[in-house]
């Protein structure tokens, strides 16, 4: 019964690596110009793929830990195995996503697919800093009810969420051009690496009891959640993440 929860967390592992593998399948990027030379393109179909797995990951994630409170089965192994798996879900599996993203923003350029991996190896640092947030984690005590920077399957997460925004679409507001820029993406990867390695105090998801008075954030975070779904689609996902680190901010005094 004590390796129930690590199976559950290398199911976890097993759905990052074949996100990994879906993620390097992206074998062609169809760009399109109009007569006004404005490019559009197709995502290719994989990506998105990996992307639901991520997501899938992360339920597995959760599942994990629930599991172990549930049968008492908590363990420094389960806990060094857990992180270890993250590396690879919430660490590398959204690094090469960014490669491929930054990939497709230049093939979009004159020229752009030729350039060299040397300006799309930064997506990997996104990776660094995740490995770099977990083994943090793992060495401090003080983070059950509260966090000392984000996440890294909160970030993993949002990562994940920009193929399915792309592929898919996102609801009312069209964003596409936004996501497939190469400045927005060297930004994004240098904003959310370090949300990860910084001591931002921020909530978790977790409650002490059940009272409104003292769990008011995610009350909050949860109504946002629900109208996001219903009216944003895969757009939510970015809304809810900007929503908790504001939230964090807001009712730091709670961490």
């Amino acid at each position: 019964m004590k390796q129930i929860p690590n199976i559950f967390t290398l199911i976890n592992l097993l759905f990052g690596c074949i996100a990994i593998v879906f993620a390097l399948q992206t074998e062609s990027v169809i760009i399109y110009t109009d007569d006004q030379f404005v490019s559009s393109f197709n995502i290719p179909e994989k990506l998105s793929y990996a992307a639901l797995f991520l997501f899938a990951a992360a339920l597995v994630d959760f599942l994990d830990g629930f599991v172990a409170r549930l049968l008492n089965a908590t363990s420094e192994m389960g806990k060094q195995l857990d992180s270890l798996s993250d590396v690879v879900s919430f660490g590398v599996a959204p690094g090469v996503i960014l490669y491929q993203l930054l990939r497709m923003s230049f093939a979009r350029e004159e020229n752009g697919l030729e350039v060299s991996v040397v300006w799309l190896f930064p997506a990997f640092i996104l990776s660094c800093a995740a490995a770099y947030r977990l083994a943090k984690f793992n060495l401090d005590d003080s983070q059950s009810y509260g966090f000392k920077g984000v996440p890294t399957p909160a970030v993993g997460l949002l990562v994940a969420s920009f193929p399915l925004i792309l592929h898919y679409g996102s609801g009312m507001i069209d964003i596409n051009e936004f996501l497939i820029n190469k400045w927005v993406l060297y930004a994004l990867i240098v904003i959310l690496s370090w949300l990860m390695v910084s001591n931002l105090p921020l909530i978790a998801l977790k409650f002490k009891d059940y009272t409104v008075k003292n769990n008011i954030p995610k009350l909050i975070l949860g109504g946002v959640a629900l109208l996001s779904i219903i009216f944003l689609q895969w757009l939510a996902v970015p809304v809810i993440f900007i929503a908790y680190i504001i939230l964090s901010l807001l009712y730091k005094n709670q961490n």
